[in-house]
C-alpha cells in the first residue's frame, strides 16, 4: 500500500504540449530586458555576495548571476546525462551565471565576463581577471519561440546584482523552467528558488533553477509541482506511471530537456577536499526535494563557493566541517527548491 500523502489542492500550471516547427528568435522579436513573473522574494544577509536577475519577457527566458566581487573558491558537482556547462577555472569564481536557452544561452556568460572586465577598467593582468562559470537549462519546451539569453542579458543581470534579496518564481533563468516531464501534457511550470540560513557566524545562501524530469516534493512527501493529471486533478510521483507501464508491458516515457542548476555559497572556511564533499553532500540531499533526480535525461549541476571568512577549527576527533555546514546547506537547498514553485510566505500576494 502506498502511504504517501496526496498533494495539496492547487491550481495546475501546465506548460502545454510543445510544437517543434520553425520558431521566431531574437532577430525576429527584438527582445528587451523587462520584469519576470516572481511570486515573491527571499531575503538574505551575506555581505560580499550579490544576486542579479535579467529576463526577456518575450521568451520568457532569462539569466541569473551570483556575483562575489572578491572571488570565492569553488567546487563543481555535475551529475546526470545532459550537462550544459562552461567553466574556465573550476576552483575559483567571481561570478556564476545560470541561464536559459540551452547551448544557445551560453553567450550570456560572455556578457557577464564582459561587464566584469569593464568594471576592472579593462585591465588584463592576471590579478585582474574575473572568472565566470556558466551553466544552462533547456527551456524551449515550455514556450513557442527561440528567444535566448545573450551577452546583453548577461550584462544586464550583473548590473542588476545587489545584496539583500532574491526574486523567486518565473524569473531570470527560471522563467520557463518546468517539472514533472513524464509526459508533456502533464508538465508544469517551476522556476527559480532561493533560501538563506544562518547558524552562529556561519552563513549559507542557496539559489537554484528547478527544471527537472522529476517532480517537486514538499517535506510531507506530497508532490507540489509536476506530473499533473487533468483527469484526476492530482499530481503523482513518476514511479506510479512507470510501474503501470511496466505492468502493462508498455515502454515507460520520459521527456528530454531537463536540468536543475544550483549555487550554494557559504562563508565557512573549507579546504579543497572539504569543499568537494560539501558540494556532493548538498547536491545529493536534493534527491529529497526532486524525485527522481540526476537521471540520464537531467544535467544537474551544483556550484559550491566559499568566501573562507569563518574558520570553524577542527580537532582530531571533530565532525568534519563539511558535514556540519553541509547539513545546514542541505536543508536550505530543500527550502530553495520549494520556494521556486510555492509562494514565499512573506510575499504571497504576488503569486501569479
Amino acid at each position: 500500500m502506498n502511504t504517501r500523502p496526496e498533494p495539496p489542492a492547487e491550481a495546475p500550471r501546465l506548460t502545454g504540449v510543445p510544437s517543434w516547427g520553425d520558431r521566431p528568435g531574437n532577430a525576429d522579436l527584438s527582445p528587451s530586458p523587462g520584469p519576470g513573473r516572481p511570486h515573491g522574494r527571499v531575503d538574505y544577509d551575506f555581505p560580499g555576495v550579490e544576486v542579479g536577475v535579467a529576463t526577456y519577457p518575450e521568451g520568457p527566458t532569462g539569466t541569473t548571476v551570483v556575483h562575489v566581487p572578491a572571488g570565492a573558491r569553488m567546487a563543481i558537482d555535475a551529475r546526470g546525462g545532459a550537462i550544459g556547462l562552461s567553466s574556465g577555472f573550476e576552483y575559483l569564481a567571481h561570478a556564476v551565471c545560470l541561464t536559459g536557452g540551452s547551448v544557445y544561452g551560453l553567450g550570456a556568460g560572455s556578457g557577464v565576463a564582459a561587464e566584469l572586465l569593464a568594471r576592472a577598467g579593462n585591465r588584463t593582468g592576471v590579478e585582474y581577471l574575473r572568472l565566470v562559470s556558466t551553466a544552462v537549462i533547456y527551456d524551449f519546451s515550455a514556450r513557442d519561440n527561440c528567444v535566448v539569453p545573450d551577452a546583453r542579458l548577461g550584462r544586464e543581470a550583473v548590473r542588476a546584482a545587489s545584496h539583500g534579496s532574491v526574486p523567486v518564481g518565473r524569473v531570470g533563468a527560471g522563467s520557463s523552467a518546468s517539472a514533472g516531464k513524464v509526459d508533456w501534457s502533464r508538465c508544469e511550470f517551476a522556476g527559480q528558488g532561493a533560501a538563506f540560513r544562518r547558524a552562529g557566524d556561519i552563513r549559507v545562501l542557496v539559489v537554484t533553477v528547478v527544471n527537472p524530469l522529476g517532480v517537486v516534493v514538499d517535506r510531507d512527501g506530497a508532490v507540489v509541482r509536476g506530473n499533473y493529471d487533468p483527469a484526476t486533478g492530482t499530481r503523482r510521483h513518476l514511479d506510479r506511471d512507470y510501474a503501470a507501464a511496466l505492468d502493462a508491458a508498455a515502454v515507460p516515457r520520459a521527456e528530454h530537456g531537463n536540468t536543475t542548476l544550483t549555487v550554494v555559497v557559504t562563508n565557512a572556511a573549507l579546504d579543497d577536499r572539504e569543499l568537494d564533499h560539501f558540494a556532493r553532500q548538498v547536491h545529493g540531499s536534493m534527491h529529497r526535494a526532486i524525485v527522481p533526480f540526476h537521471t540520464e535525461h537531467d544535467g544537474d549541476t551544483l556550484f559550491a563557493l566559499t568566501t573562507d571568512e569563518i574558520d570553524l577549527g577542527r580537532g582530531a576527533d571533530d565532525v568534519p566541517r563539511s558535514v556540519a555546514v553541509g547539513s545546514i546547506a542541505a536543508e536550505a537547498a530543500w527550502d530553495a527548491v520549494l520556494s521556486s514553485v510555492l509562494p514565499h510566505r512573506t510575499d504571497e500576494s504576488q503569486e501569479q
